[in-house]
């Protein structure tokens, strides 16, 4: 899967033997970063993914989100209150109506 994005290239896909049977290539591959999906009956059941992966969902999960109040009360606001706003000027056309 060189040169293939993560998100655009379908991860490979292993029956739950076929993994046993085959499991470092399964983990060499996951290590590369090429999550390998595991299905069982030919359901998706698991996703083997690098150990950095993992510990980058994880940490992102473990962030705390903050309230969208606060995230809008962290915006910038103008030193100076504003007066005016600058307009631009538009031609109306005739739409024919």
């Amino acid at each position: 899967m060189a040169n293939r994005s993560r998100r655009s290239a379908a991860a490979p896909r292993w029956a739950l033997q076929d993994a046993k049977n085959k499991l470092s290539e399964v983990v060499e591959a996951a290590a590369r970063g090429e999550p390998q999906v595991v299905t069982k009956r030919g359901v998706e059941t698991a996703v083997v993914i690098s150990y950095e992966e993992y510990q980058r969902i994880r940490a992102a999960r473990e962030r705390p989100v903050p309230a969208l109040a606060d995230y809008l009360l962290e915006i910038p606001t103008s030193p100076e209150p504003v007066d005016e706003i600058e307009r631009i000027g538009l031609n109306v056309r005739d739409t024919g109506i």
